[in-house]
């Protein structure tokens, strides 16, 4: 038996990024915080400012013997534009790129296939911007941004709708 396993990914607006892993058996957690920045212990103002050359990111945890990493990456491209190298959506900047980092060298290895697995499937004319880096510290966020889409559940709503990501996952993952 494996035990839990740790997958990190940066996908724009971290608050949008929780509920589509939370939902998946196997999944123990979905995390919103900092990673891949220069300053220990960022606040949400810092990184926003781009002070700290953080991404908001999610980190999940999760049983490998019930979700595969592989599962989660393909959970992982149905949530971004993974050609937008400025942010994702209405949210803009360096701290909204999109990043899989990875926490060993299979999970690298999962994430480089799929990435190209994606760049051959014609799915995007523009080339697949996302970086495949190493997993370094994770900070949590603050406790507020913990499990937004439960906890201010029409304002996730409400950001979601307007951001233009609803539209585009319609688009080009559910057409």
């Amino acid at each position: 038996m494996k035990k839990k396993q740790r997958a990190t990914f940066a996908g724009g607006c971290f608050w949008c990024m929780v509920k589509p892993f939370d939902q998946w058996n196997g999944v123990d957690s979905v995390i919103s915080g900092y990673t891949g920045g220069h300053t220990e212990n960022p606040t949400y103002e810092e990184v926003k400012q781009g002070k700290t050359g953080h991404y908001e990111a999610v980190e999940i945890i999760y049983d490998p013997n019930v979700l595969s990493y592989e599962t989660i990456l393909n959970i992982y491209w149905q949530q971004i534009d993974p050609t937008d190298d400025g942010g994702q959506f209405h949210d803009r900047g360096d701290s909204y790129r999109t990043a899989i980092f990875y926490h060993n060298e299979n999970q690298k290895i999962a994430a480089e296939s799929s990435k190209l697995h994606l760049e051959e499937s014609g799915k995007f004319s523009n080339p697949i911007v996302t970086q495949i880096l190493p997993a370094t510290a994770f900070y949590p966020a603050e406790a507020y941004h913990q499990n937004f889409y439960r906890k201010n559940t029409a304002a996730y709503e409400e950001d979601r709708a307007k951001s233009g990501r609803d539209a585009f996952i319609n688009q080009v993952w559910r057409s």
